[in-house]
């Protein structure tokens, strides 16, 4: 089958043909196959770098996404991964890449939803296959995120897992901790030339925006 829904003779085909094979690559996990397949070669070539850049963008949704069914989909967020800001329904996309740009985990949630709590399950999405089978890569060295990821639960989870973080504070953060005196402890380390590679996630994003699919949604449902 060719593009725009016609087959290779040139007849037009059904939009529900096209919807349901679409939707049954979705359910087999080919859609989840192709990237993993491709991050396992990166991997084994050793093109990633493992300093993940963490930043979001926001889609907006077409009038027709909205009116989804509760019926239960597997993966399937109860909100569909919709939010309603000033302009309409809007979808965030929050994704991780690695400082050559491939991209290495994402996530979609509602457009009003804030940075902050969707670093950590962001991170933990990330899993890239070893080739010839083995134990999957998860943790990166250093995460580069803005101001916006700047919380101490961030942090505190980034220092468990002995992952190095360059994130700006806010100025609400510093003033708070000037405040306390001794007991709010030290500035976090923050090196503003390295912070310069996170143009690599927005240069990703600015790439994939270019996808009609991810420019505006279509799909009522975010596994789509």
């Amino acid at each position: 089958m060719g593009l725009h829904g016609r087959t290779d003779q040139g007849t037009a085909c059904p939009w529900a043909t096209v919807y349901w094979r679409f939707t049954s690559c979705q359910r087999s996990g080919v859609w989840i196959f192709i990237p993993r397949s491709l991050q396992t070669l990166a991997r084994a070539e050793h093109c990633m770098t493992w300093q993940v850049s963490v930043d979001s963008t926001t889609a907006r949704a077409h009038l027709a996404v909205s009116g989804a069914g509760l019926r239960e989909v597997r993966g399937e967020p109860g909100d569909h991964a919709l939010g309603r800001l000033r302009g309409g329904w809007s979808t965030k996309l929050h994704l991780a890449a690695d400082n050559a740009g491939y991209p290495l985990a994402a996530l979609l949630i509602a457009g009003q939803a804030h940075d902050s709590p969707q670093m950590i399950p962001l991170l933990e999405a990330i899993a890239v296959p070893r080739l010839g089978g083995g134990r999957a890569r998860r943790r990166p060295v250093r995460v580069l995120a803005d101001r916006a990821h700047s919380a101490r639960i961030n942090r505190t989870w980034l220092r468990e897992h002995q992952v190095k973080a360059t994130i700006p504070e806010p100025v609400d953060q510093i003033g708070h901790r000037k405040r306390r005196g001794a007991s709010g402890g030290r500035p976090p380390a923050f090196d503003a030339d390295r912070y310069n590679d996170r143009s690599s996630t927005e240069r990703t994003i600015a790439r994939i925006e270019q996808h009609r699919a991810v420019a505006t949604r279509y799909d009522k449902l975010a596994v789509r």
